[in-house]
């Protein structure tokens, strides 16, 4: 095609025909522009397929990542709800209600002394702020989600750190200081498990009793009520953030 083009340049130029010949050019110039432009876009929408793909794949394990932490965030949920009862049990003794039985008792302190903090899983969202590539994701709405998630997240850590001041201060301190701590390990995984852990330990009635005089320690169990309250309704909402952001993924590509 190049040879051919080229002998017809020839012929022209050797015909002295030069207002042909400068048609011929400047068709040939067009051409030429026209192949380098239809190039350029066949790499552009090549590149744009990739970043798609790509895209779509941070998406698909975005979505993973929600759902596993949905199913965490119910776990958490379920289990401090289960706390925030254990500490007004407590509190209903401190405010007179007899003990009739020191296990119960024991595995509602242990049940709280034991909380655990939630940790995300934002594996994926890490590597996209980690490596630039939160721009791949085209729907600012998705970002936009992603963002106060996170943001969510970080206050929540701010909550359990508080609450672990106020843990170490009011539970633990007067609990080492005035418990027995191995029998009430032993008896509450015994109690818990069934039998299968543990050890059913006699625990001591004068050492409750001290416990349940403790002022400090009964202002623990009332933070606990409060925080645990609190870092609730940021796990909630959480979630609800969580759901959307999965909506939105599911309209931007329903294969997911």
């Amino acid at each position: 095609m190049i040879k051919f083009f080229r002998k017809i340049r020839f012929e022209l130029m050797g015909e002295n025909k030069s207002a042909q010949y400068l048609k011929y050019a400047i068709g040939e110039i067009i051409l030429v522009v026209i192949g380098i432009l239809i190039a350029l876009q066949i790499n552009n929408w090549n590149t744009a397929n990739k970043s798609r793909e790509k895209e779509l794949t941070y998406l698909k394990n975005i979505k993973s990542d929600l759902i596993l932490n949905n199913a965490q965030i119910d776990a958490y949920l379920a289990t401090r709800n289960g706390q925030i009862e254990s500490a007004n049990i407590i509190l209903s003794h401190y405010e007179g209600v007899p003990v009739e039985d020191l296990r119960t008792l024991n595995t509602h302190l242990i049940n709280i002394y034991t909380w655990q903090r939630y940790f995300q899983i934002d594996n994926t969202f890490q590597e996209l702020i980690n490596s630039g590539n939160l721009a791949l994701i085209s729907s600012d709405s998705i970002k936009g989600l992603l963002l106060e998630l996170d943001s969510e997240y970080k206050k929540l850590k701010a909550e359990e750190d508080h609450f672990r001041f106020d843990a170490e201060t009011l539970l633990y301190k007067p609990a080492y200081r005035i418990m027995d701590i191995n029998p009430a390990v032993a008896n509450y995984a015994f109690q818990l498990s069934q039998g299968q852990a543990g050890a059913d330990l006699p625990l001591n009635a004068e050492i409750y009793a001290r416990l349940m005089n403790d002022l400090e320690h009964k202002n623990g169990f009332v933070m606990v009520v409060y925080e645990f309250g609190v870092m609730n309704a940021t796990l909630a909402h959480m979630k609800e953030i969580s759901n959307e952001i999965i909506a939105l993924i599911d309209a931007e590509s329903p294969v997911i």
